[in-house]
């Protein structure tokens, strides 16, 4: 059998000859890459699939003259390729020079479309990611745990926001405090992912406070999450893992759509999608993505308004250089809504009944959370020859919140003389939280990546520098007790008061990080990743209150390994080593120098499976995760660098079609052991530090019908907790929530209409402090979309 593909209009074969194309064509069975490389070279290629059957092809990425191409797909195959006929016959290399048998050649009509790391996927099942190498790599060949989400995906599910574009996802909590308008809180395997969101690869670093980087799910491709330590791409970070969306960006081909949607809570939303060439040749490209939001929370009549705007724009004077721009401008007014409520009324019993969960308890009058956010970046490729590839991602970013909350408290004890009183349990204390801050963020990456071949192997080497420099300029304020409220007949209305200040800090970070990584493809079957990284960290901190300067210093080197074996069959194990570290913002009082950085390490076993031909993609993961070095405090509250956490737990994911116009995503996460090992506390150790849930699963089906007609289903189940520490008196109990579409799709129109958390069940997400959160109620929502 043989792949004959017509040459493309537009592309003669000379002009290809002489400049190049760029191929984005990833690794596989030679027979299919073959095929591909056939369609988007235009050339007529002739070969027999009984020479390159049970091969396998590295692909092609990047720009490559027709000659050197064949010759990098060909790789190590002992096929060679033979100008013939306007084409190119395929014959074995050490062929005899007379005398061969030809088998006649079979015309098949290969698929086009391809999949680029930093693009947009068809369907569900992502092929390839830079997250996990920040090369675009097959994620079969990426020795560590990665899932992605793709737009379509999350478009299916009715993901509106980052976590829930996270929700059927492995070894991730995407509420560990419940109903949470402010931002995404986000734990991943089991520890705090708040430093750990990345745009585009860049980081979107957060301080510890309520001023929190927002990104917009209507303005990304992809949502990647890398799971484990990841320093040595990515510099300090939580042991958990990184979070990377990925921006959409300008089209060759005309892209136009328009949006509206309508829904609960009085959502009113307008979006439009445009991209496209500018001029004729298609060396300028353009896209512009925006998006008013006018709804309400729904308690308190609140607003939650958005406008966003996000032009780009990508130039290429040539085949070899690209610079794409990037910005966007966001705009939130709003308020603020958590739903959180005593334990005593929740999880435990109050002699005045169960709490409903619809009760407010705070002062929507006085909530308001208002951010303003912009940011202005760029991403410069240039090709100087066969070999090497130049990158350098930069992004100025700046913010500005002005956040209240009245927030609940203590009980009020109304009868001293009796405290079982029920009279005592009616009552909370509402204490005031604010955050103005004004802060910025400057952040570059240098990157040589060159495609390499010497002792028989293959090597994509990466050589990068990056640096960093973030300003937070934050006031926070926090008063005990402002006022009280009837936690089962909430009134609202009383004024509250602005606390003086109790933090007014100008904090500048910088890190300056030197990394090197080396992908080895060798023996036609392994792949091995190994990478080091050197970091210099500084923190300097002006405390306005105290009138004060302090000053820290970190240096750190983290290490990273990885071997996968690719299999014919299209299975993929894998073994991985990989560390972290984070700096500690604090000062040891018996020595008076600055704590040495927390650190990560983790092991992890995996297998990946690919079916051949299919579009279905397996994996499973084992892993042994340690957080060390982080401050504990002693019975004397006296800061020491003793604590280490240690999960362990094993993962599944799969994204299947099991039927023409099916999907099937499934996911599955199981936490034996997610506890203290070490502390200056005798009274932590062998407890869990965080709410991990030892189970954890879910479940999405869709179907497409022949005449339009879409629907889909979900479930999604988290198993009990105990809480921080587990400080809860009893677990918080397990819960299932399930989710659906209905939607028909006609001519240029798709029309949909989403629910999560269908049946309005009511859950905790977990209990702590004396608190219980709330999980996401029932959001119901319709979307019509029109696209020419």
């Amino acid at each position: 059998m043989a792949a004959v593909a017509a040459v493309q209009p537009g592309a003669p074969l000379h002009a290809q000859e002489a400049e190049g194309r760029h191929y984005d064509i990833p690794a596989g069975g030679l027979t299919e890459v073959l095929k591909r490389f056939g369609v988007e070279s235009g050339l007529l290629l002739s070969f027999s699939t009984e020479l390159t059957a049970g091969l396998h092809s590295p692909g092609l990425q990047g720009r490559y003259s027709t000659a050197s191409a064949l010759r990098e797909l060909l790789g190590r195959s002992g096929l060679e390729a033979v100008p013939q006929a306007g084409g190119y016959l395929l014959r074995r290399a050490a062929a005899p020079a007379g005398g061969e048998t030809r088998l006649a050649p079979v015309t098949v009509t290969a698929q086009t479309g391809g999949e680029s790391a930093w693009g947009p996927v068809e369907g569900y099942a992502a092929k390839r990611s830079a997250t996990g190498t920040k090369t675009d790599t097959p994620i079969i060949e990426t020795p560590q745990s990665i899932s992605v989400v793709t737009a379509d995906y999350a478009e299916a599910i009715g993901a509106t926001t980052l976590k829930e574009a996270l929700s059927y996802t492995p070894s991730i909590n995407i509420a560990p405090y419940g109903t949470d308008s402010r931002y995404d809180w986000i734990y991943l395997r089991g520890f705090d992912g708040y430093a750990s969101t990345y745009l585009d690869g860049l980081p979107l670093r957060n301080t510890g406070s309520l001023s929190v980087w927002r990104t917009e799910n209507y303005n990304l491709e992809r949502f990647e999450v890398l799971r484990g330590p990841s320093s040595v791409l990515y510099g300090q970070n939580s042991p958990g893992g990184v979070i990377n969306v990925v921006s959409k960006r300008p089209t060759d081909k005309p892209l136009r759509e328009l949006q509206v949607q309508v829904g609960e809570d009085s959502r009113k939303q307008v979006a439009g999608d445009f991209s496209g060439p500018v001029d004729g040749d298609g060396k300028l490209l353009y896209r512009l993505t925006a998006l008013v939001k006018d709804a309400e929370f729904p308690a308190g009549d609140m607003a939650d308004d958005r406008h966003f705007i996000a032009p780009s724009l990508t130039w290429r004077p040539s085949g070899d250089t690209s610079l794409t721009l990037l910005s966007h401008f966001m705009r939130d007014r709003g308020g603020v809504y958590t739903r959180v409520a005593p334990q005593a009324g929740t999880l435990l019993p109050n002699p005045n009944g169960r709490i409903p969960s619809s009760n407010y308890l705070s002062e929507p009058d006085f909530n308001q959370f208002d951010q303003d956010q912009w940011m202005l970046g760029y991403i410069l490729e240039h090709r100087p020859g066969d070999t090497w590839t130049l990158r350098q991602n930069a992004r100025y970013s700046h913010m500005e919140v002005d956040y209240w909350q009245a927030a609940t408290g203590r009980f009020v004890q109304v009868d001293a003389g009796d405290p079982d009183n029920p009279a005592n349990f009616r009552r909370r204390y509402l204490t005031v939280n604010g955050t103005r801050s004004d802060d910025s963020s400057f952040v570059i990456d240098n990157q040589a990546e060159g495609r390499l071949e010497f002792g028989g192997s293959e090597h994509t080497l990466l050589i990068g520098l990056d640096h960093q420099q973030t300003r937070f300029d934050e006031a926070s304020y926090y008063s005990v007790t402002a006022s009280s409220i009837d936690i089962y007949r909430p009134t609202y209305g009383t004024r509250l008061a602005i606390p003086d200040p109790y933090a007014d800090s100008d904090i500048k970070l910088r890190q300056t990080g030197l990394y090197l990584q080396d992908q080895i493809k060798f023996g036609g079957h392994w792949v091995a990743t190994l990478g080091g990284r050197y970091d210099w960290a500084k923190v300097e901190n002006h405390d306005r209150l105290g009138n004060a300067e302090s000053r820290q210093t970190d240096e750190q080197f983290t290490g990273r390994a990885g071997l996968v074996y690719l299999a014919p069959n299209g299975l993929a194990p894998y073994v991985s080593y990989a560390e972290s570290f984070v700096p500690n913002v604090a000062t040891d009082p018996l020595t008076g120098k600055p704590f040495d950085p927390e650190t990560g390490r983790q092991y992890e076993i995996g297998l990946r499976y690919q079916p051949p031909g299919r579009g279905d993609s397996y994996s499973v993961a084992a892993f042994d995760l340690r957080r060390r070095n982080y401050i504990t405090y002693d019975a004397y509250y006296v800061p020491k660098q003793r604590g280490e956490v240690t999960v362990r737990g094993l993962e599944f994911e799969a994204q299947i079609q099991p039927v023409r116009r099916m999907n099937l995503v499934l996911s599955y996460s199981l936490t034996p052991k997610a506890e203290v090992t070490r502390s200056s506390n005798p009274d932590e150790i062998g407890k869990q530090a965080n709410p991990v849930s030892r189970h954890q699963a879910s479940a999405w089906a869709d179907y497409r019908f022949a005449g339009g007609f879409k629907a889909g289903l979900g479930a999604r189940y988290v198993g009990s907790n105990r809480g921080y520490n587990e400080a809860t008196p009893r677990k918080v109990p397990a819960y299932t929530v399930f989710d659906a579409m209905i939607g028909y799709d006609f001519a240029r129109w798709s029309l949909a209409l989403n629910a999560r958390n269908v049946t309005d069940k009511t859950y905790y997400s977990q209990c702590g402090y004396g608190l219980c959160y709330f999980g996401d109620e029932r959001k119901v929502f319709a979307t019509a979309a029109y696209r020419w």
